[in-house]
């Protein structure tokens, strides 16, 4: 496997909504999130006022369906998920579908919104449209969540050209060596007991021996 590969692996949160139409269905909508791949990290159950949906959907206001919208989702419970994965937020929109429920059916009939939605409104789902939306959605429907600011694309390349790279290519280098029946747990044993972050510990002897290689 090619170091330069763990660059294109970026996990993400977003925010999922399961819509008072389909909340009879919850546990069959989660247990397609979780055999999906993503990790269920926040879960709460709650009904919003009309006030609350307008403030949740501010960026929505002045369309001609906003008071439906705000009315709906005011209507009953909702359940609120926060969701992981890589490109959560992508992947999420991909399960859910088009947000019109009667055409998912006929370009999407696979996706979540073809199979519990009614209409565009009443359309089962609802997912965070960038992971700068997933972060002020989080913190509406969870705040007291503490959320770290996601790194840029940028950042996280660097960080993994420094800290992870140098000691996988060493590994891969003595895997190749080695050449062990099982090459996989031999990596794993090799990254652990050569994790530059872990602390290294030393017995008195050895501590004495590095204090006269300095002295001399």
């Amino acid at each position: 496997m090619e170091p330069n590969s763990f660059r294109r692996i970026y996990v993400e949160r977003t925010l999922a909504l399961i819509k008072p139409d389909a909340i009879h269905r919850s546990e069959e909508i989660e247990d397609v999130i979780l055999k999906s791949g993503f990790a269920v990290l926040q879960k709460r159950k709650l009904q919003l006022s009309p006030e609350q949906c307008s403030d949740f959907y501010t960026d929505q206001y002045g369309k001609y369906f906003f008071p439906n919208l705000t009315a709906f989702m005011s209507s009953g419970p909702i359940i609120a998920l926060t969701l992981a994965r890589s490109n959560a937020v992508a992947y999420w929109r991909i399960l859910m579908g088009p947000v019109n429920s009667p055409k998912a059916r006929e370009t999407h009939p696979g996706c979540l919104r073809a199979k519990y939605g009614t209409c565009d409104l009443k359309n089962a789902l609802h997912g965070s449209e960038s992971f700068y939306a997933a972060e002020r959605e989080i913190k509406f429907m969870f705040p007291n969540s503490v959320i770290e600011p996601f790194p840029s694309r940028a950042e996280t390349e660097e960080y993994l050209r420094k800290h992870v790279n140098p000691t996988l290519v060493r590994g891969l280098t003595q895997l190749c060596k080695h050449k062990p029946l099982n090459p996989s747990v031999w990596l794993a044993d090799w990254l652990i007991k050569n994790c530059p972050n872990k602390p290294q510990i030393c017995d008195g002897a050895a501590v004495e021996d590095r204090k006269k290689e300095k002295n001399t």
